[in-house]
């Protein structure tokens, strides 16, 4: 669903003239088709999956938030602009965002499911909301939540 979303999107930034949708659409399906490569040389002839294109997606908004701060403290706002500009095309593609008491609620149900209690359960904790909750939160808070919460 998400590969033909990709190949419309960009089909239709191309017949809009729409320079940095077509340039990062065109880098989202190049990192997808090279998962797709990497796995066919493990035997998986399907490709990536799509809890695993979310991922990527996820990835490449933290690769470009990451740049975003290296460019403002650089002084180099236009480039943070562009990475601004990714960003927003990536998030067309993911669902709705866990931010707040939904992030909260979130990972304290996977806690109290999984019956973690100490800091040594993170990694299972972790695991189990990546597979739930894939392109849906920004793991990195979750993960300082987890912390707080198992800590």
């Amino acid at each position: 669903m998400l590969r033909e979303q990709f190949t419309a999107s960009l089909k239709e930034a191309m017949k809009n003239k729409e320079a940095r949708a077509t340039g990062t659409l065109r880098l989202i399906i190049a990192a997808m088709k090279d998962r797709d490569i990497a796995l066919r040389g493990k035997g998986n002839t399907d490709g990536v999956d799509e809890q695993e294109i979310l991922q990527m997606l996820q990835t490449m908004i933290k690769q470009r938030r990451e740049s975003i701060e290296h460019y403002e403290n650089g002084g180099r706002l236009e480039l943070a602009e562009q990475e601004r500009e990714e960003i927003t095309i990536i998030e067309r593609f993911l669902p709705a965002q866990l931010d707040g008491d939904d992030l909260d609620a979130a990972v304290k149900g996977t806690i109290e499911e999984l019956g973690a209690t100490t800091i040594k359960d993170m990694g299972r904790t972790m695991t189990a909301l990546r597979e739930r909750y894939a392109g849906q939160m920004d793991f990195g808070k979750a993960s300082a939540l987890v912390k707080a919460t198992l800590g």
